[in-house]
This record gives structure tokens, C-alpha cells and sequence, in this order.
């Protein structure tokens, strides 16, 4: 299992309508061959920044199965208007 670290900015003042949207949007990935499951948690000390985790099987199904599938585009395209800017992403391997 390879756990995704996505940390993402939103506009200020956006942070209600991100949230809203999420649950619609994350529906793209979660339909995706590898996803194992998902966490997104709110910043207590900057509140327009989130952290997302994801559980893929393999570190492939979300580099070329998600990221190259039209499911990538349509999430992308559901939470951009509230991105500040790109996500930052990082894998992580078992411990």
C-alpha cells in the first residue's frame, strides 16, 4: 500500500464551498482501479489549508491509472476554482 500526502491551499474565503464541493469530486477518485480509501482534515493553525490522504494498492495506480485517466480531469476540474495554487504531493511507503 503506497499513501498519498496531497496538501492543498484553497482561496481564503473559499474553504466552505471547497468542502461542499469535496465529497462530489472525490467520487472520481475513489472509483479509480487501486484506491483503498481516503482522509481529508482542515489545518487548525491555517485554516484555508487541508491535507488529503489517499490509500492507493500501488504507487502506479495513482501516477498513471488516476493522474492519466479522464476521472483526473474531472476532479481536477470540480476543485480548481478553489486551489491557490497546485497541490503539493508526496508517496509514502509502508513503515
Amino acid at each position: 500500500m503506497i499513501l498519498e500526502l496531497a496538501m492543498i491551499t484553497v482561496r481564503p474565503s473559499t474553504e466552505g464551498e471547497f468542502e461542499r464541493v469535496f465529497p462530489t469530486a472525490v467520487k472520481a477518485v475513489s472509483a479509480s482501479p487501486g484506491y483503498i480509501s481516503h482522509e481529508l482534515r482542515r489545518s487548525i493553525e491555517t485554516p484555508n489549508r487541508y491535507a488529503l490522504t489517499i490509500r492507493w494498492r500501488t504507487l502506479e495506480d495513482h501516477t498513471v491509472g488516476f493522474r492519466e485517466s479522464p476521472a483526473f480531469g474531472e476532479w481536477r476540474a470540480q476543485l480548481a476554482p478553489f486551489l491557490a495554487g497546485p497541490p503539493v504531493v508526496e508517496h509514502f511507503q509502508p513503515g
